[in-house]
């Protein structure tokens, strides 16, 4: 239980009274080792390499080219402000950067913008939903991407950097923020997939056979529904800002496609309604079908009861043992009786059956 509490509120690592911009890492470290990877490019040509130190790109840094800088691993803090001294980041960016706790967000800064957005993965093994947070800091003619651990779902975007594929090779850096953030977006409709699968496979269950295992399981799914809404409400409002605000570093032919990425943000939070919705009504399903089913018990067992109230009094008036009971001495007394017993046993049954209580 408590591993689910620490996914909806991370403990905060700075110290109560720290100075604003204190660098101070939130979350688990992930990986021993930061890694910095670079492309650079143009229309023309495409340079992709991994570099030791972040003072080898200096030199592309004011190049008419496209910089493309991506950072794996939030913990090296000498790392973190040897870039926010190169390229000019605030610390209380820098700060944003390095809290994996912090919010989906936008802000933008006299020479960059900041965005702040969640990656979602589903893990199959934990049967949980898990984040990884990516910061963007976008310049004129850079972008730098801050991410926890490597391997992200930048894949596409990076094979249509290479083959030249679409408009992105001859964009500047704000489609390629734009072209990043989709890749983001288009990754949570595979999560909703394996959301949507489940509770179909649960639904099934169900409504064949409802268990406690099952009760549990929907549980589980209507917890992760809301730490993935969580994550995603407030992508709406960033992408909105994005295309509603004009921005230095933002032209204006990107924000049509940048609308078409709060259209699917859009999607995704409609379609976790609607995940909500189907799980309330399976646990009512659940309810009335364990309720129907302690109805039945309770109609045989109430039926038991009533076929053997008249016998018991039968039973009963014979057991009281007086003097004076000329049934008693009676030779056919006894099987008498049990015919007697017999027929309101039968006749009751048959009764119940007319009825059809039984």
């Amino acid at each position: 239980m408590a591993r689910s509490a620490t996914r909806f509120v991370r403990p905060s690592a700075k110290k109560p009274g720290s100075a604003p911009g204190t660098l101070i890492p939130v979350g688990e470290r992930r990986i021993d080792k930061s890694r910095i990877s670079l492309i650079d490019y143009d229309a023309q040509q495409l340079q992709e390499r991994e570099v030791s130190e972040i003072r080898e790109v200096l030199p592309m840094k004011d190049a008419p080219t496209v910089t493309w800088i991506n950072i794996d691993g939030l913990h090296d803090m000498d790392l973190i402000r040897q870039v926010g001294d190169l390229f000019g980041i605030h610390a209380l960016t820098l700060e944003d950067i390095v809290n994996t706790g912090h919010r989906p967000k936008m802000e933008e800064f006299e020479t960059y913008l900041l965005v702040v957005l969640k990656m979602l993965y589903f893990n199959e093994a934990k049967n949980h939903i898990e984040t990884e947070q990516v910061g963007l800091v976008l310049g004129e003619r850079f972008l730098i991407s801050f991410q926890e651990i490597p391997g992200d779902v930048f894949v596409p975007v990076r094979e249509r950097l290479r083959k030249g594929k679409g408009r992105i090779r001859n964009s500047d850096c704000g489609y390629l923020a734009y072209a990043l953030i989709d890749a983001v977006v288009d990754h949570y409709f595979l999560v909703l997939e394996v959301l949507g699968e489940k509770i179909e496979d649960l639904e099934q269950e169900l409504l064949a056979d409802p268990t406690r295992d099952g009760l549990r399981s929907l549980y589980v799914l209507k917890r992760e529904l809301i730490y993935f809404r969580k994550q995603v409400w407030p992508m709406r409002e960033l992408l909105a800002s994005l295309a509603r605000e004009e921005s230095a570093f933002v032209h204006p032919s990107v924000t049509v496609f940048l609308n078409d990425v709060y259209d699917h943000t859009i999607q995704v939070i409609d379609t976790l309604e609607s995940f909500r919705d189907v799980l309330s009504g399976l646990l009512d399903v659940y309810l009335s079908t364990v309720s129907n089913r302690m109805n039945e018990v309770m109609k045989v067992l109430t039926i038991i009861a009533t076929i053997f109230i008249p016998l018991s009094f039968i039973a009963g008036v014979y057991g009281m043992n007086f003097e004076y009971m000329p049934e008693l001495k009676w030779r056919w007394g006894y099987p008498a009786l049990l015919l007697i017993l017999f027929g309101i046993f039968s006749g009751m049954l048959l009764w119940f059956r007319r009825k059809k209580w039984l």
